[in-house]
C-alpha cells in the first residue's frame, strides 16, 4: 500500500490558507510540551490554535500533571501574536485501560498504541465538532516512534464521522523533530523518556535493567 505524503498535503493546504487571508481554527491535540513546541511555532502563523491536552494513557497521575504544567508554561513563555488557548481534558485512566484490554503484553508501536491513537484522536474530533473548529490534528506524528500513516488513516476516518476536516500532518518532516529538541533545550522543557502509559514505562525499565546488566559484565 502506497504511503500518503502528509507533509506535501499540508504544504498545499497551508498555501491555500495563506492565499485566503483568513485564519481557520485548529483544535490541536497535544501529547506533551516538547512535541507541541515545534508544531506551535510552525502553525500559529496560519491558524488560530486551541490546544487539547487529553492523555488518559499517562501514568502515574503525577506524570500527567507534570506534563500539563510544562505545556502551560511553554504556551506562557513562547512569543505568539495569536496565543493558543488550552483545554485540559478529563484524566480518567479507565478509558485507556479499557481499550488496552488483552493487549497489555504487546511491544510499543503495535495495536495497543493504534487504539490509544484512536482514543485520543476521537475525543479531539468530537470536541472540534462541538467547538465549531475548522480542523483537528495531533502533535503525535512529530515523534519518530509514532506511526504517522496510521495516525493519518484514523484522523481521516474520524473526519468523516464528526464532520470536521483532519489536518494532514507528519510533523517530523522538515526537521520538525530536531527543531522540537532545540526548542525543548531553549525553554528548559522536561523531556520524558517513555511514551506515557504504564506499559511503555515497564518496557523502558526493562531496557534500562538490561543495559545496566550489560554494563556490569
Amino acid at each position: 500500500m502506497e504511503k500518503t505524503n502528509y507533509q506535501k498535503k499540508l504544504d498545499e493546504l497551508l498555501e491555500q490558507v495563506k492565499t485566503s487571508g483568513k485564519k481557520p481554527t485548529l483544535l490541536l491535540h497535544a501529547c506533551c510540551a516538547p512535541c507541541s513546541s515545534y508544531v506551535l511555532e510552525y502553525l500559529t502563523k496560519y491558524f488560530h490554535i486551541i490546544l487539547f491536552y487529553y492523555n488518559p494513557n499517562i501514568s502515574p497521575k503525577q506524570e500527567f500533571e507534570k506534563r500539563t504544567r510544562e505545556l502551560q508554561r511553554l504556551v506562557g513563555e513562547m512569543p505568539f501574536e495569536d496565543k493558543p488557548g488550552i483545554i485540559v481534558g478529563e484524566y480518567d485512566q479507565s478509558e485507556f485501560y479499557e481499550i488496552a484490554k488483552g493487549l497489555e503484553d504487546l511491544p510499543e508501536g503495535g495495536e495497543r498504541c493504534f487504539r490509544c491513537y484512536r482514543l485520543r484522536l476521537e475525543k479531539t474530533a468530537e470536541l472540534a465538532a462541538k467547538l465549531g473548529a475548522d480542523y483537528f490534528t495531533t502533535t503525535l506524528s512529530i515523534s519518530p516512534y509514532k506511526n504517522a500513516q496510521k495516525l493519518g488513516e484514523i484522523a481521516s476516518e474520524l473526519s468523516q464521522i464528526y464532520g470536521v476536516d483532519a489536518l494532514p500532518a507528519d510533523f517530523k518532516k522538515k526537521g520538525g523533530y530536531k527543531r522540537s529538541i532545540e526548542l525543548s533545550a531553549q525553554y528548559g522543557l522536561y523531556r520524558q523518556d517513555y511514551c506515557g502509559c504504564v506499559y511503555s514505562k515497564a518496557e523502558r525499565d526493562r531496557k534500562k535493567q538490561a543495559q545496566q546488566a550489560a554494563d556490569n559484565k
